[in-house]
């Protein structure tokens, strides 16, 4: 089953008999997974489970459902702030980022990852070091003895209880923001909503592709799961785009040009929607798995598709890109990406005095 039948069957718009069954078996799999779930929580939850304190301030990245809710571009503006030249204690602060590094593959040189997150945040984020470890209490000692970090900024960090942290920031996306109300498999929440009591900010991203209702629905139903919560709403912004020769293009470069659009992202349709709000001409799509695993034969077939759409162009994600770069054969197509940051429309300076609190020790909190 691919990506978009999948949502179809877990948000109710697949109908008939074998949709119905098969959904059935999807929720009765999620109440077995969301027992699993509050059972682990409740044990760390009484330090059952043990949680390790380290030598350093962590402040955690994550979400609350799985698929894209923009914490990338939230971890790279978190990493930019803490080390920008006019921040008072830039000259204080050692960085690094601790992630898992879903599908990696590391080639010798360290800068360049060939999975899709850590390559993104080491071409983003040059003054800041990562280490790449499932096991985020190994890789916060790796941080701390091999670069002497005193900030870790813990990515997709919210389900990884094992290491303690200073401050918990959990990305919901406006789209999509309670994962259809069921956890997975059924739904897309990767634990019970009530978890969010652990958070001390949100935000909320894709604010452009709802409405203020929605998003006022959206911040009331946080403060009533957690009235303390700090919530900030922002978008993620089209910057630029790139060329694979690195050139930079404005985004008005392909205003009238027939444009063919491809991603394997967790969230595809924000990535087309941003295109078509920007009133390109998209002349066709082709949409893959998550971390999709690109290869020679894919690239053969996006060129095949965009030329029989009479496209002029193809543009994907920032994130795809750092995993088709290393194929031969992109340098035969007529490829760019698509360059977002996150832009905050409401709360920016509360969560940065948060921040601060929290790496001046001047907040405290109990997992």
């Amino acid at each position: 089953m691919n990506y978009n039948n999948y949502i179809e069957l877990i948000s109710g718009q697949s109908k008939g008999f074998f949709a119905g069954v098969f959904y059935i078996i999807l929720i009765a799999a999620s109440k077995i997974y969301a027992v699993i779930i509050r059972l682990r929580n409740f044990f760390y939850n009484k330090h059952i489970f043990a949680i390790h304190e380290v030598e350093a301030k962590v402040i955690s990245i994550g979400n609350i459902t799985a698929g894209g809710t923009g914490k990338t571009p939230l971890v790279i503006w978190l990493c930019n702030i803490l080390t920008a030249e006019q921040r008072p204690n830039t000259k204080d602060c050692k960085l690094a980022i601790l992630t898992r590094g879903y599908k990696i593959k590391q080639n010798k040189d360290q800068r360049f990852f060939l999975a899709d997150e850590p390559a993104i945040l080491a071409e983003n984020c040059p003054k800041t070091n990562i280490v790449i470890n499932p096991n985020r209490v190994i890789g916060a000692a790796e941080a701390i003895g091999k670069y002497d970090a005193n900030v870790l900024v813990l990515d997709d960090g919210f389900q990884h209880r094992r290491l303690a942290r200073d401050l918990d920031i959990v990305t919901i996306d406006a789209t999509c923001p309670f994962g259809y109300g069921r956890i997975i498999p059924a739904g897309l929440l990767r634990e019970p909503l009530n978890s969010l009591k652990r958070a001390d900010a949100i935000v909320i991203t894709r604010c452009d592709q709802t409405s203020e209702a929605q998003l006022s629905q959206i911040e009331d139903k946080l403060r009533n799961i957690n009235p303390k919560l700090l919530i900030a709403r922002s978008i993620h912004k089209p910057f630029h785009i790139k060329t694979i020769d690195n050139r930079q293009l404005s985004l008005e470069h392909f205003k009238n040009k027939k444009v063919f659009a491809f991603c394997g992202i967790g969230n595809p349709d924000s990535f087309i929607n941003s295109l078509k709000n920007m009133d390109y001409d998209i002349v066709g799509t082709k949409i893959y798995d998550d971390h999709h695993n690109y290869t020679e034969n894919c690239l053969a077939d996006l060129r095949k598709e965009s030329q029989n759409m009479g496209s002029e162009i193809i543009l994907t994600t920032q994130k795809d890109w750092t995993k088709i770069r290393r194929l031969e054969s992109v340098k035969d197509l007529p490829l760019t990406y698509l360059v977002i940051e996150i832009k905050f429309l409401t709360g920016e300076d509360r969560l940065r005095c948060l921040i601060e609190d929290a790496l001046t020790g001047k907040i405290s909190r109990i997992d």
